[in-house]
């Protein structure tokens, strides 16, 4: 574009509203609600217009702690008052902190921080087959994924995610990937080989339709990798940091992989990513061989620091496990009255609630009736509605939230 040509381009008027102006200057690959936050605490936000909104989204599984948390905004302050960032030809005080608390608390020897989920993913499927190479050479280079995976938006991540949606389109695609029907332990056995060099999936499915694995379908990809020199990879990105009740969900399961990769909830919101593993599979990550400008950023860190600090108490971790008992006997009493779900599932403080015959295809349009009633939720595609509602919620939150969504229901069905 010449710079005449930018110039031809007319400014924004005074008389849009800011939802608006989103649609003039932002590309149109998103689509918004057309409210727009302004403030929150807590399980709560407060849009522009200062209309309330109890959020059972928590910005996707991201914010474990609600909004404004007190001592993540204390963390956050501590350390911008300090220094913000000076890349990795520097280490820094904060990311030796959190690296250490993670292996203190996890299997991990070893931590690389990223940004994102996608990130932390793409740190994993590189040093997977960099350590194949490294230790069983060429051809061994086979990534196993599932459908309906979902593991981030860079161009391998989501060539290795199983849903074709957010692949096609952009050409061709990093080739050695193979997908396999999720939970499917007999197709598991038949396709793994000596050229597979990793197993990734999501514990419990979180875009494709909150799915959790099998304890056979784990245990099985666990051996597998083990008798085929391969690397089995849990993406945790949702699920972990305790909203499955556990730090991590694979120490739920009891099954340990030899790489994991974490996000959304690290941060409480700040953007930050992490790759968990051993000491012998990190050796193959060389000085040089990957890395990231802001990755190990000193304020993403500190902030993670404390959201680990709080999220890892015992009595924060146990209390998941209750208010997901809640939640689900909630919705079913909600389920009861409207006929609405076939099925409520999940894990912890992440459910997927599959619509009936009656209700089919209709999650859009209950998660918009939601909102027009002030409710935040989440959908999982065109039939299943999802929640994630911070880890800090209370009891009588999660009353007062289901029943908000049996107004919207009821306005629905009237």
């Amino acid at each position: 574009m010449t710079a005449s040509t930018a110039k031809s381009i007319p400014p924004p008027l005074s008389t849009l509203t800011d939802r608006e102006l989103y649609d003039r200057v932002m590309t149109p690959n998103y689509a918004p609600m057309t409210m727009i936050p302004e403030r929150g605490e807590g399980v709560r936000l407060w849009d522009t217009d200062g209309k309330e909104y109890m959020d059972f989204a928590a910005g996707i599984a991201v914010s474990a702690l609600g909004h404004a948390h007190p001592e993540l905004c204390k963390a956050l302050a501590e350390q911008a008052g300090k220094f913000w960032h000076v890349s990795n030809l520097l280490t820094n005080r904060p990311a030796i902190d959190l690296a250490n608390r993670l292996c203190s608390l996890t299997f991990s020897e070893r931590v690389f921080f990223a940004n994102s989920g996608a990130e932390a993913n793409e740190a994993a499927l590189k040093l997977a087959r960099r350590y194949a190479l490294d230790h069983y050479g060429q051809g061994k280079t086979e990534i196993i994924s599932f459908n309906n995976s979902f593991h981030g938006r860079t161009f391998f991540t989501v060539c290795v995610g199983g849903q074709k949606k957010y692949s096609d389109g952009f050409g061709p695609k990093p080739g050695d990937i193979t997908h396999l029907p999720f939970n499917d332990v007999e197709a598991l056995q038949s396709a793994v080989s000596d050229r597979t060099c990793a197993i990734i999936f999501e514990p419990v499915q979180g875009e494709g339709g909150v799915h959790p694995a099998t304890e056979e379908f784990v245990r099985t990809a666990r051996e597998l990798c083990d008798r085929y020199n391969a690397c089995l990879i849990f993406d945790e990105v949702q699920i972990g940091m305790g909203r499955s009740g556990h730090l991590f969900t694979y120490q739920k399961l009891g099954i340990t992989p030899d790489i994991l990769t974490s996000a959304k909830g690290l941060g409480g919101g700040f953007p930050i990513g992490a790759m968990l593993t051993t000491e012998a599979i990190a050796d193959s990550l060389k000085v040089g061989t990957h890395g990231s400008t802001f990755g190990g950023n000193p304020m993403a860190c500190a902030v993670a620091c404390k959201v680990l600090e709080i999220v890892s108490d015992p009595d924060m971790l146990s209390a998941v496990e209750s208010k997901s008992t809640l939640l689900k006997s909630e919705l079913e009493k909600l389920n009861q009255k409207y006929d609405l779900f076939t099925q409520v599932r999940g894990d912890g403080l992440l459910l997927g609630c599959e619509l009936s015959e009656k209700w089919k295809d209709r999650a859009r349009d209950i998660l918009t009736q939601c909102a027009e009633e002030g409710l935040l939720i989440l959908m999982a595609g065109a039939n299943v509605l999802r929640l994630a509602p911070p880890l800090i919620i209370e009891e009588k939150d999660i009353i007062a939230g289901v029943a908000v969504m049996g107004r919207a229901v009821e306005r629905l069905n009237g």
